[in-house]
């Protein structure tokens, strides 16, 4: 394949552009314990002229994703300078939105999209108790209709639009070569055929997310929880790490464990499309966010996250003419693909993944429900692990919580 191209974004000092107050990263956590040991992959190295360790990178890959589902990737093509931008740029427009523009622009995730600005009451339309976390995601109605965009945040489309395209076309696009080589198919059989096209995020999203330190009230009330545990329902999550620790991942000791810092690094997660496509070999990322450590608590966490999805109109299902599948069968060893299964060895359609995206966004319950979150609603107990078990379309859903 072509070598690739480090990202060359549009200059930030065009005319007509304001001025941008710097984003300075905040102190890292002087925690140690309770952190989990990552596999970091470094995707220039898919562009090595031998092929001895293109192989021995896909091997890499092929561990950590049937490990953990959870990687880093550095030397993907943007620089820390750049990226540090894009988090200006999000900081800018938490500093300048308007309420007008608040209000105009409000989320419906009964639509099953969350499209647009979410107020910091938590994850439906209508405001309940105050969760301190403020987004903004830009689906295709926002790359498609600038009316869409808060005002403020217009003059930087050019940037954010570019920064958007070549993360999916260059880095999902590399990363995706990766994993159908994992699988021993063509190299652009995932990207052809199960990633969606025709916006800069295809049919997925990018956000722009605040998370300010919360009330008291409201962390007793979430456990110190401010997203469920969940699994991401698309093909793969970029996620930039950032100095405050909140994101956990759930471990193979059935433990959830703080994903350390890495400046300027990616971190990848599997989502549950690629779980099924791959007929489990690949594992879709157990993970929440909870509160950070005690010397972070009254730091605000700024987060930049594109989540990839796969074809809205593609029932998934395990790639047959996969030779790793063919030879190996497939690995019922946990979730969505072990009831994907079930449904589809009797003979009962599965959702596509547009009915399975969207029915899990506009059920989304928030960690302050206390009357869903709660034993003999929503939770259960198993192995002495408190889980959370939903039903969407005859498929259960068990995560811990």
């Amino acid at each position: 394949m072509t070598a690739a191209l480090p990202f060359n974004p549009p200059s930030p000092d065009a005319p007509g552009k304001p001025s941008v107050r710097t984003w300075i990263p905040p102190a890292a956590t002087k925690e140690k314990h309770n952190f989990a040991e990552l596999h970091s992959i470094d995707l220039s190295l898919l562009d090595s002229p031998d092929p001895k360790v293109q192989q021995a990178l896909v091997e890499k890959v092929k561990e950590a994703i049937r490990d953990d589902g959870f990687i880093f990737l550095e030397n993907y093509g943007i620089s820390l300078e750049q990226l540090h931008r894009q988090f200006s740029l999000a900081q800018y427009l938490y500093d300048n939105i308007t309420k007008e523009d608040k209000q105009r622009l409000l989320f419906d995730p009964d639509t099953g999209m969350w499209s647009g600005y979410k107020h910091p009451y938590g994850f439906k339309r209508q405001r309940g108790p105050g969760d301190g976390i403020e987004q903004f995601n830009w689906y295709p109605r926002e790359w498609n209709n600038y009316n869409y965009i808060p005002d403020c945040i217009l003059p930087f489309m050019d940037e954010i639009k570019a920064f958007c395209e070549y993360l999916t076309t260059s880095v999902n696009r590399r990363l995706l070569t990766l994993f159908s080589r994992v699988l021993e198919l063509e190299d652009d059989y995932l990207w052809n055929h199960v990633q969606s096209h025709g916006t800069p995020t295809g049919e997925g999203y990018f956000r722009h997310a605040l998370f300010r330190p919360v009330q008291k009230t409201t962390e007793e009330a979430s456990k110190g929880l401010r997203m469920h545990g969940h699994t991401d329902f698309g093909t793969t999550t970029q996620l930039f790490s950032v100095p405050i620790s909140c994101l956990q991942i759930w471990g193979r000791d059935e433990e959830w464990h703080y994903v350390p810092y890495k400046p300027g690094a990616l971190v990848i997660n599997i989502g549950e499309t690629l779980e099924i496509v791959s007929g489990g070999h690949f594992k879709a990322t157990r993970h929440r966010v909870y509160k950070p450590p005690a010397d972070q608590a009254h730091e605000e966490r700024l987060s930049l996250v594109l989540f990839n999805s796969s074809v809205g109109d593609l029932r998934m299902a395990p790639v047959a003419s996969s030779p790793l599948i063919q030879r190996e069968g497939c690995i019922e060893e946990q979730g969505v693909y072990k009831e994907f299964r079930r449904l589809m060895d009797a003979g009962v359609p599965v959702p596509t993944n547009k009915q399975w995206r969207e029915i899990q966004i506009a059920e989304a319950t928030d960690p302050t429900d206390t009357v869903r979150n709660r034993i003999g609603a929503d939770q259960v107990v198993l192995g002495g692990k408190l889980m959370q078990q939903r039903e969407y379309f005859g498929v259960k859903v068990l995560l811990p919580v």
